[in-house]
């Protein structure tokens, strides 16, 4: 009985091309938004925590109402819109 079952698999590139998204822009400007707040709220004044509260609400708002600047501003120089999470 053999101990190891292998999988023949054709060898076929797959051309993949991964590309900014509006969806994924977003996600990558809040990410550092917050973790930048967090390690300045760390390491230079507790007073930086504001923007990660801040920014918090933000997402909850733009949540409801579909009102964010940031994605104004992105659409403005031409990123696509697609689904960040396929």
């Amino acid at each position: 009985m053999p101990s190891f079952c292998f999988i023949l698999l054709h060898n076929e590139e797959i051309e993949t091309e991964i590309t900014m998204s509006l969806e994924r822009s977003i996600l990558l400007v809040v990410g550092i938004i917050v973790l930048g707040s967090v390690l300045l709220g760390i390491y230079v004044s507790p007073n930086w925590f504001w923007l990660t509260g801040i920014m918090g609400a933000h997402l909850i708002q733009a949540s409801f109402t579909g009102l964010c600047p940031v994605v104004v501003f992105m659409k403005r120089i031409g990123l696509p819109a697609k689904p960040g999470f396929t």
